[in-house]
């Protein structure tokens, strides 16, 4: 797994999303995901929903995801 795998996944998912991913070692990932979908949700939420569209691959390919998630308001 790569993190521009990971990135294309998250924005066929999400695809109002800014997003960018980092991570070199295969397996532990940082992700930046600004979408206006986030707009007065819980951080948790955000956070599902990213991993929503990620599905299987949580857990197994990817190790650990680090998650920043913003409204674009948030962005500053």
């Amino acid at each position: 797994m790569d993190s521009t795998t990971i990135e294309q996944m998250i924005r066929d998912g999400m695809p109002d999303a800014t997003v960018r991913v980092s991570g070199e070692d295969g397996t532990h990932f940082e992700a930046v995901v600004v979408s206006p979908s986030f707009e007065g949700v819980p951080t948790i939420r955000r956070h599902r929903m990213v991993y929503a569209t990620l599905g299987s691959k949580m857990g197994n390919e990817i190790h650990a995801l680090g998650l920043l998630t913003q409204a674009p308001s948030e962005v500053g």
